[in-house]
């Protein structure tokens, strides 16, 4: 917003300084980087996101696989911490102990996550594994993918409009200090014969 008012510089003006125009330059070159380079980054940093995110999501839709997992017995009722992108708020997950057969084939045994309000011996629930049976997380989906790489590119569009009005408020606060270390040299200058009869003359 300071770029866009920064801009009344240039009218012509005969008390304009040689800062005055240089403020000016300053704020056209940020508003130009604000309403071009930002965006543009935005988007190449999301198509960026966007292709290795779907990438993992083949990756792990091709080594994930839902398999059906038997309750041998419960672990108790401690609250347990769900992912907010893979599970709905609403999901109730219980610990348990639980058989279940890898993909490759082998017999797996140990805790798990069931989606079960009270679980019961010999209770049936599906879990995500590897191919070689060890737990791990449900799979990203497509939708999800996409927008985390809108969230990048939004959130890298953000940061360089914040980086270059940063950098331009940094050149302003720099010219502004010059200028007043020359008040400050020219008025040692005069202070002296400041209000005494017949200076200048």
């Amino acid at each position: 917003m300071r770029a866009i008012r920064g801009l009344w510089r240039w009218r012509r003006n005969p008390l304009r300084r040689a800062t005055d125009l240089a403020e000016a330059w300053a704020a056209l070159v940020a508003l130009v980087l604000v309403t071009v380079a930002a965006p543009v980054i935005g988007c190449l940093v999301g198509a960026a996101a966007q292709d290795s995110l779907q990438r993992s999501v083949r990756e792990q839709q091709h080594t994930r696989h839902l398999v059906t997992a038997t309750v041998v017995r419960g672990l108790g009722s401690a609250p347990v911490e769900t992912d907010p992108d893979t599970s709905a708020a609403h999901e109730t997950r219980s610990r348990v102990v639980a058989d279940w057969t890898a993909p490759d084939g082998t017999r797996q045994h140990g805790p798990a996550l069931a989606n079960l309000k009270s679980p019961h011996a010999g209770d049936h629930f599906r879990l995500w594994t590897d191919p070689h049976g060890r737990i791990t997380a449900r799979p990203l989906d497509s939708p999800t993918a996409t927008t985390h790489a809108v969230l990048a590119g939004f959130g890298a569009a953000l940061l360089t409009a914040g980086l270059v009005e940063s950098g331009r408020r940094l050149i302003v606060w720099r010219m502004v200090r010059r200028r007043y270390a020359r008040w400050d040299q020219a008025w040692d200058r005069a202070g002296p014969d400041w209000g005494k009869a017949g200076t200048g003359s």
